[in-house]
């Protein structure tokens, strides 16, 4: 590597180590602030000890990552409560397994942000970065959190490929890259963009997963999709 490019890697470092300190620190929507604070001091019965992070969530994972896994937004008692995008649910649970076993995580489970995961090729990120009321955030929460959302695909260079988790993130990136018209979202769409490749994925919800919706199968494939676009 050259001396060029080990400075333009310490500099996507730094601004994103930067970006994740305006994100933790931004209050612009006032119903998300005043729901996920709510939730972070009430908390859910089986983590009465714990201490909620209750605040917005980052992105996470490898800094010269080459897929981005684009979720909707925090589980409330999930990265709400530990602080870390897509840990402590079930959601995570099925997407961390799935990437562990693609070779992209070093486990195939997170349950804390200190508890030794690290990702390789791979980030994690979302379209919403507060947890929401019913799961559900407004268009305008979302228009409200996607310059965050650009600067990070900004800042992660070697991004290539773009999972998408359910409907919502879909939207999001189509909307970020100007996708017209928008293609119809399914599960295994792949959609071509200059620069990027979309996967599509149902979202690994209890209410997809319980259902049969999403099965192991259908979620592994999704990965062993997003790899084999890098060779292409």
């Amino acid at each position: 590597m050259s001396q060029g490019d080990e400075l333009e890697k310490e500099d996507a470092i730094d601004d994103l180590d930067h970006l994740s300190n305006e994100i933790t620190n931004c209050r612009n929507c006032a119903r998300l602030v005043k729901w996920r604070e709510s939730v972070a001091k009430e908390k859910r019965a089986a983590y009465l000890t714990e201490t909620y992070w209750g605040k917005p969530i980052v992105g996470f994972g490898d800094k010269q990552a080459r897929i981005v896994v684009l979720g909707l937004a925090p589980g409330a008692h999930g990265a709400n409560r530990t602080g870390r995008v897509f840990t402590g649910d079930r959601s995570g649970d099925w997407l961390y397994r799935a990437m562990h076993k693609a070779g992209l995580a070093s486990q195939p489970e997170s349950v804390s942000r200190d508890d030794g995961l690290t990702l390789h090729n791979a980030w994690v990120t979302s379209a919403v970065r507060c947890a929401p009321p019913a799961n559900k955030p407004t268009l305008t929460e979302r228009s409200k959190c996607a310059p965050f959302l650009t600067r990070e695909l900004a800042m992660l260079r070697q991004a290539r490929v773009v999972i998408c988790l359910g409907l919502f993130s879909f939207q999001t990136i189509c909307d970020e890259l100007s996708i017209r018209p928008r293609p119809k979202f399914g599960h295994g769409v792949v959609v071509r963009h200059e620069r990027y490749t979309i996967v599509c994925s149902y979202h690994p919800s209890q209410q997809n997963t319980f259902t049969g919706k999403l099965t192991i199968k259908m979620f592994d494939n999704v990965f062993k999709t997003a790899l084999k676009e890098l060779e292409r």
